[in-house]
């Protein structure tokens, strides 16, 4: 019995310690500060499943935003294509990124511009007719076996179908790269490779591209950073144990945005590529922060990760961002992961409001 109470008394002294450790840490990640933002000059981007995030957060919030940079993803709601099969992991893996697996082919944009005016109808998605200002850039590597081209093609109609004039969206189909955000780092992997970390060097830096096509003429790129990257607690954000979102989430910051009002862009990491995963290589080595530098852009980085599913947790083991419904599942047969009020949405969307008040 006093063996047993000792074994006891050492576990919760085991357990204080280990709390006690991660109330110091998890305290000594700040707030996001309010910097008094240009929120009327919003845009998203992301790879993979932040690039369905990034189509899916620019069309629910298209009052909000101007552009998107959408690349190896495909349509807003793409994985509810195969209606009236409800939304699920399984459409998403097959219609939305290898359609020849699917029973349902790729996405069907036509479908899910009708679905998409029904969920405007009920104030789920702001109005598509705000996509007809918007820019679009759309990118589909020629050696990508994980989405297939086809998907991303169905994105681009879908964008066409919304309205999005030709001259808005431009859409790069001829590099030879495998599944991955590009660079001009020769230290990345090989432009045809997949491999982690899922950012390839390809002669060309995507990110900069991406904002100059949705910002138009930009200064160049700055050589050496003058801004800080900050890094913020997102978890005051969060609503729910299902958005298997980290704690911490990163935001580059510009010297000239402490005094000035900004332009924001949110970059979405895809699978396997939150910093909990493979640290700062998204949001400090893909060239969003230098061109943003130059040109008075904060760029925001969330954070989603892993989670197995169990203890009143999401199953999404490679962190991905939600695009079928993993984030709700109280609903499994009309799953709201592509709203407003989503979990992931609505708490970008907050930390997007944050940054848009005035300075204390």
């Amino acid at each position: 019995m006093k063996d047993k109470s000792s074994a006891l008394h050492c576990s919760f002294a085991v357990a204080a310690v280990f709390l006690g450790l991660y109330s110091s840490f998890a305290a000594s990640t700040d707030k996001l500060p309010a910097y008094k933002a240009d929120l009327s000059q919003t845009s998203v981007s992301g790879l993979s499943s932040g690039a369905f995030m990034a189509a899916q957060f620019q069309t629910a919030f298209s009052a909000s935003l101007v552009g998107a940079g959408v690349v190896a993803g495909g349509p807003f709601y793409c994985s509810g294509s195969a209606y009236p099969v409800p939304p699920s992991v399984l459409v998403a893996t097959t219609a939305c990124m290898n359609p020849s697996l699917s029973a349902y082919g790729p996405p069907n944009p036509t479908l899910l511009i009708q679905l998409a005016k029904a969920f405007e109808r009920t104030g789920a998605i702001d109005k598509l007719e705000n996509l007809k200002t918007q820019r679009v850039y759309l990118f589909s590597g020629q050696a990508d076996k994980t989405v297939a081209t086809a998907v991303v093609d169905q994105a681009a109609a879908f964008y066409q179908l919304a309205g999005v004039p030709a001259a808005s969206i431009k859409y790069i189909q001829n590099v030879d790269a495998g599944h991955a955000i590009i660079t001009s780092n020769t230290k990345d992997v090989v432009c045809a490779d997949t491999q982690a970390p899922y950012i390839n060097g390809c002669n060309f830096i995507q990110s900069q591209d991406i904002l100059k096509h949705i910002y138009g003429d930009l200064q160049p790129a700055v050589a050496v950073l003058s801004g800080k990257i900050v890094a913020f607690d997102q978890s005051e954000f969060i609503k729910s144990s299902y958005t298997s979102m980290s704690r911490d989430a990163y935001l580059y910051v510009p010297k000239a945005c402490e005094t000035e009002s900004c332009k924001v862009h949110v970059a979405f990491h895809g699978c396997e590529q939150g910093a909990t995963k493979i640290g700062n290589l998204f949001y400090g080595t893909t060239g969003y922060n230098e061109l943003a530098d130059a040109n008075k852009i904060m760029v925001l980085y969330p954070q989603a990760e892993a989670s197995s599913g169990w203890f009143f947790t999401p199953l999404n083991p490679k962190g991905c961002w939600d695009f079928w419904g993993y984030s709700d599942p109280t609903n499994p047969l009309a799953p709201n992961f592509y709203s407003k009020t989503a979990p992931q949405m609505s708490a970008v969307k907050a930390m997007l409001e944050r940054l848009g008040q005035a300075k204390n």
